[in-house]
């Protein structure tokens, strides 16, 4: 609005006026003004809240489904924190199994059978230390992986460490060189085997 406009509006009001002529005048400026948006019929008022409506309801929706993604992630991560927490310490355990088992290997079934009586003690006290301790670690989620001969080879739980002629089907385990553990669904070490390349013959 020019300068000359607002002079025209505000010309007619006496700065001596009384207030009901001031509000008057007022009231008159205001009728003048365009309105900035038409009043809405009441079918269109009703229309106009079912979309508000409806838009409320969606962005609730919204709102809820975060929040039960939120929740999900939160107790994911709790029960992953439980489980995994001890990862490093199993995995530190994993090479006293390792020794243990070489131990209860060392010996022949016939030079077990030949064993003094101490000897016996010993080799059954080495035994029961072994079991004790596979009890332990599977206690806390930590379990071998299976890896026996004929067993299909997974890249995810066993390490191939060489291809070999074997009465096994091709591609499938041969024999086992290391166990695999695997804590929860994680590997924690993959078992070492060797893959048959199918018989020789």
């Amino acid at each position: 609005m020019s300068d000359e406009s607002k002079n025209s509006e505000t010309a007619d009001i006496d700065p001596n006026a009384s207030p009901a002529d001031l509000k008057a005048a007022a009231d008159d400026i205001l009728k003048s003004a365009p309105k900035e948006q038409a009043e809405l019929s009441p079918e269109e008022a009703m229309q106009k809240l079912e979309i508000e409506k409806e838009e409320m309801r969606e962005q609730l929706l919204r709102t809820l489904a975060d929040l039960e993604n939120t929740r999900k992630r939160a107790e994911r991560q709790v029960t992953d924190a439980r489980i995994y927490a001890i990862e490093k310490f199993a995995g530190d355990l994993l090479s006293v199994s390792d020794n243990l088992g070489r131990a209860l290997s060392a010996l022949s079934e016939e030079d077990r059978n030949a064993l003094s009586e101490p000897g016996r003690n010993l080799f059954e006290g080495i035994e029961m230390t072994q079991k004790e301790l596979h009890t332990a670690l599977a206690r806390h989620g930590v379990t071998a992986i299976a890896a026996e001969p004929g067993d299909a080879f997974d890249p995810n739980q066993h390490q191939a460490v060489a291809n070999i002629p074997s009465d096994q089907p091709n591609g499938t385990i041969a024999s086992c060189f290391q166990p695999g553990w695997k804590i929860g669904e994680r590997t924690l070490r993959a078992a070492m085997v060797a893959v048959s390349a199918g018989s020789a013959n």
